[in-house]
């Protein structure tokens, strides 16, 4: 993640566990350190650090400890975290181009070589010409990646399954920005608007910006793209009210950012930033291939660092967006270890080399098409009337509940609809099913409708009096 530089907090941890050969317990090195700050950001520095592998940690709960790196008294061998760490990296088999890159990002950040961003690795970038996915490996990917559903305006999958994309990509985009809220949280925040108990404030907000840009890029499916349109406010939907700068929100960056655990260096010239992120664009917007496009934003767009922080999350959405317009499998991230992730994407930072996250990029969409195939299963196969009438049907609601109306006006306003613009055979069931809508409307759902929260409690108290 970008932070503004500079930092003093990861140097004066790792000069506590430098006096403790023999490992520290979370609250040993809190009370050693001079001014230890909030618990919470504590425990993200120390991950931090075990992730960036500066720091190693055994145990599990009360018993975890923490070593420096390179100390044998550190157990390896038949500790519980050692083992579940290993099992962790073993979820996704990478390649032996991918493993040389973990290993290489494995070591401390000081034994690494420090670079600066390299413009020649997008400049050599040349659209349907140069491919980061092999052809066996797009072809897999689209064969998997179509939910089998007849031809339909840019979209309507991920209409059908959003409730559902909602909670899965908010949860897991969160998840790998170390965010702790569970599934069941994530859940509860997005049905209820329940804020968990013990956790950070922005934990929540960058969960709801999810929702929020989630539901931006499904609802304007017909206008996103790789445009400066799509991406600036695909950023500022993400990064709203988490970063300190609040006009730097939806704004490409004008101060210098460092990588925490990492020997990469962003560029910090304004100008030259603007003029690499324009051609990024115009480079992802030729790529015909929905699956080379969506990668390339994963590897090239944190690799350019464009905004204060919030890089990757915009990446891991961006890559959705030729999924969205061409119904597609949406990439929900699911079961994607963070440590993994991290690592991968620290190899395109370091090395320009794309073959781990390249793995975990393949192996993410497997899973994704393997849970929403099921998905759809468990929805069944979608209704062909609502699917001919979505949009009048969609828009019809939402002026019900707009203006708001209660059930007698709501009536009447459905009977001039289905008059003047539903099929005369279609016209019965068209009202029908608007009705049904109506009364399934809660308030885990009429986000759908594009309808805001004071509108959806306006319109609640016409149509529910008592």
């Amino acid at each position: 993640m970008a932070r503004p530089l500079p930092y003093g907090s990861l140097a004066a941890i790792e000069a506590v566990l430098a006096k403790y050969p023999d490992g520290a317990s979370y609250a040993q090195i809190e009370a050693a350190l001079d001014v230890p700050g909030a618990r919470r950001t504590l425990q993200y520095h120390l991950r931090t650090l075990v992730d960036a592998g500066r720091l190693r940690m055994t145990g599990a709960r009360r018993g975890v400890r923490y070593y420096p790196v390179g100390n044998a008294s550190a157990p390896v061998s038949g500790d519980a975290s050692a083992r579940a760490a290993a099992a962790t990296n073993a979820i996704i088999p990478l390649s032996p181009e991918g493993e040389a890159v973990i290993a290489y990002v494995h070591q401390p950040v000081g034994l690494r070589q420090p670079v600066g961003y390299d413009r020649s690795f997008l400049d050599g970038y040349r659209p349907n010409e140069s491919f980061y996915l092999g052809d066996a490996a797009r072809a897999r990917l689209a064969e998997i990646g179509r939910p089998q559903i007849e031809a339909a305006p840019a979209g309507t999958y991920a209409k059908q399954i959003l409730n559902r994309l909602l909670i899965d990509l908010a949860w897991n985009s969160s998840r790998l920005e170390g965010n702790t809220y569970s599934l069941l949280d994530t859940r509860r925040l997005l049905d209820f608007g329940e804020v968990a108990q013990g956790h950070e404030q922005r934990e929540a907000q960058m969960i709801l910006n999810h929702k929020d840009a989630i539901e931006f890029l499904v609802a304007n499916a017909d206008e996103i793209g790789f445009n400066r349109y799509t991406v600036l406010n695909l950023h500022a939907l993400l990064a709203n009210n988490l970063l300190a700068d609040p006009t730097a929100v939806g704004r490409l960056r004008h101060i210098a950012v460092g990588i925490e655990g990492s020997a990469f260096h962003p560029l910090e010239v304004s100008g030259q930033i603007e003029e690499s992120f324009n051609q990024l664009l115009a480079t992802a917007a030729a790529i015909r291939d929905p699956f080379e496009q969506a990668f390339f934003m994963m590897v090239q767009l944190p690799y350019l660092q464009p905004f204060d922080d919030v890089n990757k999350r915009v990446s891991r959405l961006a890559a959705n967006i030729p999924m969205i317009k061409a119904n597609l499998v949406p990439l929900s991230f699911t079961d994607v270890p963070n440590d993994l992730y991290a690592r991968a994407t620290l190899g395109v930072y370091e090395r320009n080399d794309v073959a781990a996250l390249r793995d975990v990029f393949l192996w993410a969409y497997e899973r994704s098409a393997a849970r929403y195939a099921a998905v759809r299963q468990s929805l069944g196969e979608p209704d062909p009337f609502r699917l001919r009438y979505r949009d009048r049907l969609r828009t019809t609601v939402r002026d019900i509940v707009r203006a708001p109306l209660d059930r007698q006006a709501a009536r009447a306003h459905l009977t001039k609809v289905a008059h003047d613009e539903v099929q005369p055979e279609d016209q019965e069931q068209f009202i029908e099913i608007a009705e049904t809508e109506l009364l399934g409307l809660h308030e885990g759902n009429f986000a759908r409708y594009q309808v805001r929260p004071s509108e959806f409690l306006a319109w609640s108290k016409k149509w529910n009096p008592a």
